[in-house]
């Protein structure tokens, strides 16, 4: 039959009754439309269903248009979602769906590609694997002490040969260029591919990301693929992870699925993300793709869990990563939530694993409800930061403190060296920002108020060099793993130590060595004692300041310690403490007697005797 121009269909179609034999023929080599009665000769083997009174649906695709593309998934293997076009807005769901699950769907039988490996990928090993892994001071990790608590627990590896780990994934750690495991990897690795319940808290920039990936990817490896049970509501397409791995941050989540893809390289298993503040629909497609191991932040995962694309019933393997932090930004309730009442395994059946830097007690309550006979591991001091990291403690007026910051990265400049600065608010961030950029420094900033695309360019530039210099709220403090930063400068202290080690913990991660330096005045009084204790933990040098400080009679913790003008005025004279830190590259004085930015509203106190503004006061920072 020859061609029909598009204008003359309609009329053809009205005048010819086209035979069920030729529509049959012609799905072989054309595009089907039952509606009009014509074949539309259009290289495509996309086909259109029958109408119906309620509408049309259009399928995006069947098996030769997927040929499984590397997905291994076990779902249907279809490009997109499914999309119904109604006419009266109502979507023919149930029988029709059904009949298209029969009729145009294939599915992948996994029991056939498991244990297939795939072909190297010298582009995708440059992408998963450039990153560094181990720094000079590697070998230094042999000292730290560690403490296990447990009946029967497994004897440490020496060796990742040791571990007992599938081989694809002993190949995916060579590439990585991991030489030898850390401590926590040491111990970790054994009790968790024993199928041990663990509560581990380690140092920041140990290793533990990879201490908990390696013995699950393996596991979920070794073991039978996943089976997708019976669904009463196929048109969900439901995902039924093995493996659950719970965050508190989005760029947490983002690193450890990093890393799953590195370790899960050339493997059948497929690793997704979930978390919010992005684009719900890409990572939808993704997760409708197939699996077997998922990283999300609570509150996605309870919200995908309510809309039926996630079940939790065939959970194996569960961890909660940085679980004292989850419980600081208040996600206790959700993780109660996920674990106990959306249909996970029962404690004792699923395997269940918390890594943390610190151990307070509402951890240590999470963990008896959660965890049943399981090992308690700790390695260095608890809570304690790397002893990788030198650390710096600089007395400086909020006045003074953006002269000294430019001092400071001219001082500390370094071909290929990443600097983060950490501020309190975001507001502070995106002024100093554009002071940076200003002042001729490449730098960008992070915190909560950007949106996901923008947290991820600055986080891109940042790994990259583009932008050497980030200034980020508490929202980095956490987890992010970002090579070659060498020197973290906390421009306004936090309130808990806690939140100090986290932040140092960015730079001397696993062997490197780095740099943290701090900006210290009198409105971090609060945190002088725990800082002093801090530094001599790390045989650190305690300024005089911080002495003064911390045994100062005036000294208290309560929140509603208030400095005043006579307890500063006696801590001048007694410690004999002025700062003479001046810049010298401006003739403006950085105060004065009247001062706009002195007394009580502009960030300090007026007094009749003395005056002192928070962003005043005199030039060289003393009484007068």
């Amino acid at each position: 039959m020859s061609y029909i121009p598009p204008y003359r269909r309609q009329q053809f179609a009205e005048s010819v009754n086209v035979s069920s034999e030729y529509r049959e023929n012609s799905y072989s080599r054309s595009t089907e439309d039952n509606r009009r009665g014509y074949s539309i000769p259009f290289k495509s083997n996309k086909r259109y269903g029958p109408s119906t009174e309620t509408g049309y649906r259009r399928n995006q695709g069947d098996y030769s248009n997927n040929n499984y593309d590397n997905n291994f998934s076990g779902a249907y293997s279809q490009r997109g979602p499914v999309r119904y076009y109604s006419r009266n807005g109502s979507a023919p769901w149930g029988d029709h769906f059904r009949s298209r699950l029969e009729n145009g769907y294939k599915t992948i039988d996994l029991s056939k590609i498991w244990k297939v490996i795939k072909p190297r990928n010298s582009a995708l090993e440059s992408k998963l694997f450039g990153t560094l892994s181990t720094g000079i001071n590697f070998d230094k990790y042999e000292d730290i002490p560690v403490e296990v608590e447990g009946e029967d627990c497994p004897e440490p590896i020496r060796s990742f040969e040791e571990a007992d780990l599938a081989e694809v994934i002993l190949e995916n750690i060579v590439l990585a260029q991991y030489t030898k495991p850390t401590p926590v990897q040491k111990y970790s690795i054994p009790i968790i591919t024993r199928g041990r319940d663990l509560m581990s808290c380690a140092q920041t920039g140990s290793g533990k990301t990879a201490a908990f990936l390696l013995p699950m990817l393996s596991n979920i490896w070794k073991s039978d693929p996943p089976q997708r049970p019976p669904s009463e509501r196929p048109e969900l397409r439901t995902q039924y992870p093995v493996g659950l791995i719970l965050s508190p941050t989005r760029e947490l989540a983002m690193q450890i699925h990093e890393e799953s893809l590195k370790f899960s390289y050339r493997c059948a298993m497929r690793c997704c993300v979930l978390y919010g503040g992005s684009n719900t629909s890409l990572q939808l497609r993704d997760l409708h793709r197939g699996c077997h191991l998922l990283v999300a932040t609570p509150g996605r995962l309870e919200d995908m869990i309510q809309r039926g694309n996630v079940d939790l019933s065939q959970i194996r393997f569960l961890v909660l990563d940085e679980a004292d932090r989850m419980l600081d930004m208040g996600f206790e309730p959700q993780i109660r939530v996920i674990v106990e009442r959306e249909g996970m395994p029962a404690k004792g059946i699923r395997q269940t694993m918390m890594f943390s830097a610190t151990f307070p007690k509402d951890i240590q309550i999470l963990a008896e409800d959660f965890l049943t006979d399981y090992v308690y591991l700790t390695v260095g001091a608890l809570g304690s930061a790397s002893g990788n990291i030198t650390q710096v403690v600089h007395w400086v007026h909020e006045e003074e403190k953006r002269d000294r910051l430019l001092d400071l990265l001219d001082e500390t400049r370094e071909e290929g060296a990443l600097t983060l600065i950490f501020v309190e608010t975001k507001r502070g961030a995106d002024i100093l920002e554009r002071f940076l950029c200003g002042s001729h420094y490449p730098a960008m900033s992070i915190h909560g108020d950007k949106t996901q695309p923008e947290r991820e360019r600055a986080l891109l530039a940042f790994r990259e060099g583009r932008s050497p210099v980030l200034v980020a709220t508490a929202v980095c403090a956490r987890g992010i793993d970002i090579p070659n930063v060498r020197h973290v400068i906390n421009f306004d202290l936090p309130s808990e130590i806690a939140e100090y080690t986290h932040r140092i913990g960015r730079t001397g991660r696993v062997g490197n060595v780095g740099m943290a330096t701090s900006f210290f005045n009198e409105k971090n009084i609060n945190l002088a004692k725990d800082l002093r204790l801090k530094l001599l933990e790390q045989n650190v040098e305690v300024p005089s300041f911080l002495e003064d400080m911390a045994f100062s009679p005036r000294y208290s913790k309560s929140p509603h310690f208030r400095l005043t003008t006579s307890y500063w005025l006696k801590f001048s004279l007694i410690t004999g403490f002025t700062n003479h830190y001046s810049r010298g590259r401006s003739n403006r004085p950085s105060g004065g007697y009247n001062r706009a930015g002195g007394g009580y509203n502009g960030g300090g106190y007026d007094n009749p005797r003395y005056r002192y503004g928070g962003r005043g006061g005199s030039s060289n920072g003393s009484w007068f």
